[in-house]
């Protein structure tokens, strides 16, 4: 059997939970790219929800396919966004997390 998800990306790079998280930062007003490349077929649910379990986009994508979401934050801090998917009888979550920086670094 396939798995579900072929492969979750931030910011166009493979998402990986123990890399530096300064890769993935991204300052106020300026959006996250997610996306994640469905390795099945017919149609699968993808949905992106917040810490607090509120709905942040939900959509049908067909598969095989990607679901591609940007979405930005107008204040700084640590957020924690959950990626699900499901179709075929399977799921898949993925937690992902988004580094606000308060503006832009200058070196």
């Amino acid at each position: 059997m396939k798995k579900l998800v072929k492969l979750v990306k931030l910011n166009n790079l493979e998402y990986n939970a123990n890399r530096d998280p300064a890769v993935y930062r991204r300052s106020a007003n300026e959006n996250f790219r997610i996306q994640a490349l469905i390795d099945a077929s017919g149609t699968v649910e993808c949905a992106l929800t917040d810490s607090s379990g509120k709905v942040l986009n939900k959509q049908a994508v067909s598969a095989p396919g990607t679901y591609t979401q940007e979405l930005g934050f107008a204040t700084p801090g640590v957020r924690v966004v959950t990626l699900s998917v499901t179709g075929q009888g399977q799921s898949f979550t993925q937690d992902l997390r988004l580094d606000v920086l308060e503006h832009a670094w200058h070196g």
